[in-house]
């Protein structure tokens, strides 16, 4: 029995190949970095074939460094930064054009066409998202109406449209699959999750044509065989057997099986989600209504929010203020914000406001401030955005949360964690594995495959690192969460 998993874990800044083991223990793992490309205010784009390289090389890399063969694989899982548009030529491969990337607003006037035609709660019915250029409808009418000949070549079947799980996956087949699964088709703004079909009224609405679009799959099962590793190696035969967007493999990696349990991941940006089971909300709040997976025939839902500037915030004090050389470094210069607010709406504000046109703010400043009160404002302006989020989850929900799952490379600072927790006033619980986006699709391949078998038996190899808890009264709480709210007010005025 083969019981090693390689995830491929493509985000929005690098690319990781993970080979964990049964106990969900990490062999080995590679990571490579890939240019962003932003040609003018508020876009970004990648190079669909850079990001094909770099997972191409981090697979080999991570195989090189466990000392593995392919043929200890069981099974390949993917999980991808999700929205991110790519559209390529359906025979050789090649894009088109740059992928748009999730945080790029080059479609906001298509959105707001969409907007003033009053298609608004027509799509948050079919899609449980709102119109926003964050989706990957709008960035695929752009490319169609902005590269020359791309629209007719499309209509004449030779283009293919995917997020960027669904241009790996072609890679990987040599051509032989165009797919995406559930959790990255419910991210298009496009596919009725209701239904659990592409919206042919949407697509009308859109101007899109049909031939573009992936098969939809389960999340979790046996697609295709990986041919290009046989690169690597001639013999190779390794399943690809999970497909899964990033934020929904994280709410996987961290056991979120059961109604109401809530992860956040603290990346590029930040996001929350609520496992709401069979039950798909459609929130009054600002939430997206999104699907977590398929699995075994068995479509389960999630509230999410999301934050555009988490993680990216430090790396803006690391690589354009120069605070320290590397975001690691952070967590020596938190003291106290003493006043200060950071609000990071580099590319505008995500959940609860949806507000494209903020830009970011600093308040509170005096002569006094220094850098470690700067440095601490802005870690602590990614918890209270979490906090927006969560308070209209709740709402929206009706659930009490009483604890918070949290990952990514952020929930390694304590200052952030334990400040996370006096904010929410809720149990924040950081697993051993802070991989757990990597995690989840390993989970979901490996159950495809019968590594696990069952989510009772991946249930028993999750173990924790650390919990923090609120040791801050009420009054507190209250006092500085109300400069925060007049702080992102103030943001919003300011345009």
């Amino acid at each position: 029995m083969k019981n090693y998993i390689l995830a491929i874990d493509q985000g929005t800044t690098s690319s990781r190949a993970i080979i964990f083991d049964k106990s969900s223990a990490i062999i080995a793992t590679d990571q490579k970095e890939f240019t962003q490309y932003c040609p003018r205010s508020g876009w970004v784009e990648h190079d669909a074939n850079e990001i094909w390289d770099t997972v191409y090389e981090v697979v080999k890399g991570a195989l090189r460094k466990s000392g593995l063969s392919l043929k200890d694989i069981a099974a390949i899982g993917i999980t991808n930064q999700r929205e991110t548009t790519v559209l390529w030529d359906r025979k050789t491969g090649e894009p088109v054009y740059h992928a748009l990337c999730w945080q790029s607003r080059q479609s906001q006037s298509i959105c707001e066409e969409w907007i003033a035609k009053g298609y608004e709660e027509k799509i948050h019915q079919k899609t449980g998202l709102i119109i926003n250029p964050y989706f990957s409808g709008s960035k695929v009418r752009w490319i169609l109406d902005n590269v020359p000949g791309v629209r007719e070549r499309s209509e004449k079947g030779e283009i293919c449209f995917g997020t960027v799980d669904s241009y790996l996956v072609y890679k990987l087949t040599c051509g032989k699959l165009h797919i995406t699964d559930v959790s990255n088709a419910s991210r298009t703004m496009i596919f009725n999750i209701n239904t659990l079909e592409w919206d042919k009224e949407l697509l009308k609405d859109y101007d899109i044509p049909a031939s573009i679009l992936p098969e939809v799959v389960s999340t979790s099962g046996v697609y295709g065989i990986a041919e290009k590793l046989r690169e690597i190696e001639a013999d190779a035969e390794v399943p690809v057997a999970s497909i899964v967007g990033d934020q929904q493999a994280s709410l996987f990696g961290q056991c979120c099986f059961e109604m109401g349990n809530v992860k956040n991941t603290y990346g590029t940006g930040c996001f929350m989600l609520m496992n709401t089971k069979e039950k798909p909300f459609i929130s009054k709040n600002g939430l997206l209504t999104t699907i977590a997976w398929k699995v075994d025939g068995k479509v389960e839902y999630a509230l999410e929010g999301s934050v555009f500037i988490a993680g990216s915030a430090v790396q803006w004090l690391r690589d354009g203020l120069r605070f320290f050389p590397k975001s690691s470094d952070c967590e020596q210069y938190t003291r106290s914000s003493d006043g200060v607010y950071v609000v990071p709406a580099f590319v505008g504000l995500g959940t609860p406001y949806w507000d494209n046109d903020a830009r970011g703010a600093v308040f509170g400043l005096t002569r006094a401030t220094t850098k470690e009160n700067f440095v601490t404002a802005t870690l602590e302006s990614i918890a209270y955005q979490s906090k927006d989020v969560m308070e209209v989850m709740k709402e929206d929900s009706g659930i009490k949360i009483s604890s918070l799952a949290v990952d990514g490379g952020a929930s390694a600072n304590n200052y952030l964690m334990k400040f996370q927790a006096d904010i929410l006033d809720v149990n924040v619980v950081r697993p051993v594995c802070l991989e757990t986006t990597a995690l989840g699709a390993a989970y979901l391949a490996g159950l495809a495959v019968g590594v696990w078998k069952s989510k009772e038996d991946i249930v028993g190899y999750h173990t924790i690192d650390r919990t923090f808890y609120s040791t801050i009264d009420e009054e507190k709480r209250k006092a500085m969460y109300k400069g925060w709210k007049k702080a992102v007010e103030a943001t919003r005025v300011f345009k």
